[in-house]
């Protein structure tokens, strides 16, 4: 049956959220109907409030993509998940395309993204496609609410370490380690590499020195060259070579950008995880040169959920540690906040509270 859902929508680009009461429809035959418990507020919900990044769907649109929550209804197909706890992906793929097909659901042509292409979780109830949709039976002690990083900063980041095959005997460089980066540190430890955070904030380098990175190097004032140098100073140490180094931008920032490029080494890899609609220079020719590679990554396939599940429920994948709850209707505070670099932790806000 339809339920009067309480939402915020982005009704014009660079003006405050609005709070609006409106009617959701019964699920269809392969919908779920949600009640959000959790919702987590990514840099890219910023990006498309300020303008800088044009949502697929017209406005009024409701923003948010990293959902938790309690399915109320489903339709027939997706009965049996009636009652349960899901996570919500970021991706949403269609699930019949031949990337789909292929184990490719995060490039799938046809995907949608809560907050962009639909209606997001910046709400109190979600209408979504189903067949994507992850139960989660979280462990007990863990707030149920943190699971919304998961829909999309834990689960890209996941992603990211798997596109750069992250093994035991890798190095692997993090780039930034706020939000996706911290938990890019984190998978990547769990899975037995080396890893070396970098970050402008001592702050966030002393939170990662106690949650997955083996050394830290703090980059406030100081040039490619010099961070370049630091980082092989500890690669050498551990008897690391150049071609078993990953390097992971997480920060989207152009100088970043920069950084984690000229980190490349002789047969190095390097995921660009971060997001900025900046333009930087950069000389392709080393990759030729170091006979290296890049690679882009997007948001997780759903089959990949379980798994970091699994490294939260051991114990090698903390959340609680990275994140903060806000009630939904301070989301125009908290954007503000995103804006002023004031956050020092990811926000998940709670409709409820």
């Amino acid at each position: 049956m339809p339920v009067t859902a309480k939402s915020w929508f982005l009704v014009e680009p660079k003006s405050s959220l609005e709070e609006r009461e409106w009617e959701l429809p019964a699920p269809g035959g392969a919908e779920a109907l949600i009640e959000v418990l959790g919702n987590g507020l990514c840099h890219t919900d910023l990006g498309f409030a300020d303008g800088e990044v044009r949502t697929n769907h017209p406005l009024p649109l409701v923003l948010g993509h990293e959902a938790v929550g309690r399915v109320l209804e489903a339709g027939p197909d997706f009965a049996h998940l009636v009652g349960k706890t899901v996570v919500v992906p970021a991706v949403l793929p269609c699930g019949d395309c031949d990337l789909c097909h292929a184990g490719h659901g995060n490039a799938c042509p046809r995907q949608k993204m809560p907050g962009n292409d639909i209606h997001g979780a910046f709400s109190s109830h979600l209408l979504v496609p189903a067949g994507a949709l992850q139960v989660l039976d979280a462990p007990g002690g863990v707030d149920v609410r943190h699971y919304g990083v998961v829909a999309d900063a834990v689960s890209t980041a996941y992603q990211a370490a798997l596109r750069a095959q992250v093994t035991p005997e890798d190095l692997v460089v993090v780039v930034g380690a706020g939000g996706v980066g911290g938990f890019a540190a984190q998978i990547c430890a769990a899975l037995g590499a080396k890893v070396v955070a970098l970050d402008v904030d001592e702050e966030r380098l002393a939170l990662m020195a106690r949650h997955g990175a083996s050394a830290t190097v703090h980059t406030a004032g100081k040039d490619a060259r010099a961070v370049r140098e630091e980082v092989q100073r500890h690669a050498k140490s551990w008897g690391l070579p150049s071609w078993r180094t990953k390097i992971l931008e997480c920060s989207g920032h152009p100088t970043a950008q920069e950084t984690a490029f000229t980190l490349i080494g002789r047969r190095s890899t390097m995921v660009q995880v971060g997001f900025t609609t900046a333009k930087v220079t950069l000389r392709l020719s080393n990759l030729m040169a170091f006979d290296a590679s890049v690679h882009g990554t997007w948001g997780c396939p759903p089959e990949a959920y379980p798994k970091v599940f699994e490294l939260i429920a051991q114990g090698k994948l903390a959340l609680e540690p990275f994140v903060v709850l806000r009630p939904l209707r301070e989301v125009n505070a908290v954007l503000d906040d995103m804006r002023a670099h004031r956050l020092k932790r990811r926000v998940v806000l709670d409709p409820r509270a």
